[in-house]
C-alpha cells in the first residue's frame, strides 16, 4: 500500500508563540516532516512571531535544534533541513502593544492561504485578533488557530468565542483537540460508516457499555500550578474525552462535511443526562518511595482538584438509552494507555451452556501507543474434549497492518495544521460544541466545589481508587486492565 500525499495551497502561516514548547516539541517539527513528505508548496512560508529579539538566522538555528531534538533520527536529512529551514522568517511582535504588527503586515503575501496559529495563552487570543484586523493583515479568508483551553466554564468560554466573533467568522475559527487528529480517532469513523457489519450493532440493543480510558504513568511535574485551577474535568474530560464520546456516539451525518458532522456531535453532548454524586469518583496519587505526591507537585497541602477521575455517563436518545459510558483518566497510573472499548452483550441465548471466564465480543479502539483496533470474538478451542469456547482478539495495528507506510502516517498535528490551510473544519470545534460541553460540565464541577470533598488517595502505578473498581462492580462489570 503506497499512501498519498495531496500538497495544499501556497500559505503564510504565522505561528503566534512560534519560540514556546508547543512550537518547539510539535508544530514546527510535524511541518518540517510534511515537507519531508513533498505536501509542502514550494513556495510556503512559515513566520515565527514572538516577543524574544531574535532575527531570521536565528529562528532557522531555533528550529533546526527542534527538529534535531524532536524528530526521528531517519528523517533528519541535511538536505532537506535546510531547504525547509529556507521557508522560514521571524517577526519580534508584542501582542499587546504596537511593536512589530507593520513588520508582519509587509511581510505577508497576496493571493495565498493566510493561517495564524495562536500557540499563546488565551488571555492573548482577544489581542492578537484585533491587532491582526487593525493592522489589515487578516483578511475575509484568513484562518485561526486556537489552542485549548477553551475557557474555563460556560462564562468564559461564551467571553472567548465572542472576542474572537467580533473579528473572524465561524468559518475562519479553528479550535484545535489534537485528539481528533489521531489516526485511530479517525479510523472510528471509518469503521462505523463504512462498514454494514458495525453499524446495525451499534445501539443500546446490542451494545452492554462502553468503557474509554486515557491513562498516564507521569504526574503533574512542572505544570502543578497550572494544572491545579483546573484538574482532570476540566483538562481532559470537557475536551478530549467529551470528543471521543462525540464521535462514538453521534448519528450518521448526511454528508461527510464539517458542519454535518458538528451537528451531529452537538446532539450528544445535549442528550447527556447530569451526574449523580454516586456515578462520579475523583482522585489524587500519593507519594511513593521514588517520585512525590500530588500535593507536594502542586504546590498546596490543602488542594482538593483532581488528578484522576472516573464517571458513569448517559445518554438519552433513542439509540444510546439505557447503555453507560463509563470514562476515566488520571495521572500517575499502571500504564500509559489511551482507548476506547465497545462492549457488545452476550447472545440470547446460550446453546453451549456456562463457562467459567467468557467474556464476550469487544471491540477495542487504541489510541496510544501502538496504535490499532482489535474485534474480540468467540471459537472454540482446539483439540479434542468437547466444545470448550476462547475468546481470541482479531487485531489490526497500524504498524503490522500498513507495514513500512505506517511510519509515514502524520502525526495529530500534522494533520491538523494541513487541514487548516485546505480549509476543511470537520475535526475542530464549532463555537456552540465548545459552549454545550461547559453547560453539562459546570454544574458537575459547582456540586463537588459545594460539597467540598477531598479526592480519594491512590497508589502511583495502580489503576486508581478503589472506588472507581466499585463504579462497574456495583453494574456487575469490570474495568478493563490498563496496559502498554
Amino acid at each position: 500500500m503506497v499512501s498519498r500525499v495531496i500538497p495544499v495551497d501556497p500559505f503564510d502561516l504565522v505561528i503566534f508563540g512560534g519560540t514556546g514548547d508547543l512550537a518547539r516539541r510539535k508544530i514546527l517539527p510535524g511541518l518540517y516532516r510534511r515537507y519531508c513528505a513533498g505536501q509542502m508548496p514550494e513556495d510556503a512560508r512559515i513566520i515565527g512571531a514572538a516577543r524574544g529579539e531574535m532575527d531570521d538566522a536565528g529562528y532557522r538555528d531555533f528550529v533546526r535544534e527542534a527538529i534535531v531534538e524532536f524528530s526521528p533520527p531517519k528523517e533528519q536529512n541535511a538536505e532537506q533541513i535546510d531547504g525547509f529551514l529556507s521557508r522560514l522568517h521571524f517577526i519580534v511582535i508584542d501582542a499587546k502593544g504596537t511593536g512589530g504588527w507593520s513588520d508582519l503586515a509587509a511581510l505577508m503575501r497576496d493571493g495565498v492561504v493566510r493561517a495564524f496559529y495562536f500557540s499563546v495563552a488565551p488571555g492573548l487570543f482577544g489581542d492578537l485578533a484585533t491587532r491582526l484586523h487593525a493592522h489589515a493583515i487578516a483578511d475575509d479568508d484568513s484562518r485561526i488557530v486556537v489552542e485549548k483551553p477553551f475557557g474555563r466554564d460556560l462564562a468564559t468560554a461564551k467571553a472567548l468565542n465572542k472576542v474572537l466573533a467580533e473579528h473572524f467568522d465561524e468559518h475562519q475559527i479553528y479550535r484545535i483537540d489534537h485528539y481528533l487528529g489521531k489516526e485511530t480517532v479517525q479510523n472510528l469513523m471509518a469503521v462505523r460508516f463504512g462498514n454494514i457489519l458495525f453499524e446495525p450493532l451499534w445501539n443500546a440493543q446490542y451494545v452492554d457499555h462502553i468503557q474509554i480510558t486515557v491513562a498516564e504513568t507521569v504526574g503533574v511535574g512542572g505544570r502543578g500550578s497550572y494544572y491545579d485551577k483546573s484538574g482532570a474535568m476540566r483538562d481532559m474530560v470537557q475536551n478530549h474525552l467529551m470528543q471521543l464520546i462525540c464521535l462514538i456516539a453521534m448519528e450518521p451525518p448526511s454528508h461527510f462535511d464539517p458542519d454535518a458532522v458538528r451537528d451531529e456531535k452537538l446532539k450528544v453532548i445535549r442528550a447527556l443526562d447530569p451526574l449523580a454524586p454516586d456515578e462520579i469518583v475523583r482522585g489524587q496519587y500519593l507519594a511513593d518511595e521514588d517520585q512525590p505526591g500530588y500535593l507536594v507537585d502542586c504546590e498546596d497541602p490543602a488542594s482538593k482538584t483532581e488528578s484522576f477521575i472516573a464517571m458513569k455517563m448517559h445518554i438519552s436518545n433513542w439509540r444510546w438509552k439505557g447503555t453507560p459510558i463509563y470514562v476515566r483518566t488520571g495521572k500517575r497510573l499502571r500504564a500509559r494507555a489511551s482507548e476506547i472499548a465497545v462492549v457488545f452483550k452476550d447472545p440470547p441465548h446460550n446453546i453451549f451452556g456456562e463457562q467459567e471466564d467468557r467474556r464476550g465480543n469487544v471491540l477495542v479502539i487504541r489510541l496510544q501507543p501502538n496504535e490499532g483496533m482489535n474485534l474480540r470474538v468467540t471459537i472454540k478451542e482446539p483439540g479434542p474434549g468437547g466444545m470448550r469456547l476462547v475468546e481470541v482478539p482479531l487485531d489490526m495495528s497500524f504498524a503490522e497492518a500498513l507495514g513500512p507506510d505506517a511510519e509515514d502516517i502524520p502525526d495529530a498535528y500534522e494533520r491538523l495544521i494541513m487541514d487548516v490551510i485546505r480549509g476543511n473544519q470537520t475535526l475542530f470545534m464549532r463555537g456552540d460544541e465548545v459552549e454545550a460541553a461547559w453547560a453539562w460540565t459546570d454544574p458537575i464541577i459547582a456540586a463537588w466545589e459545594a460539597k467540598g470533598d477531598k479526592p480519594k488517595g491512590y497508589d502511583a502505578g495502580s489503576s486508581g481508587p478503589e472506588d472507581a473498581l466499585m463504579l462497574l462492580h456495583r453494574d456487575g462489570r469490570r474495568w478493563r486492565e490498563i496496559r502498554e
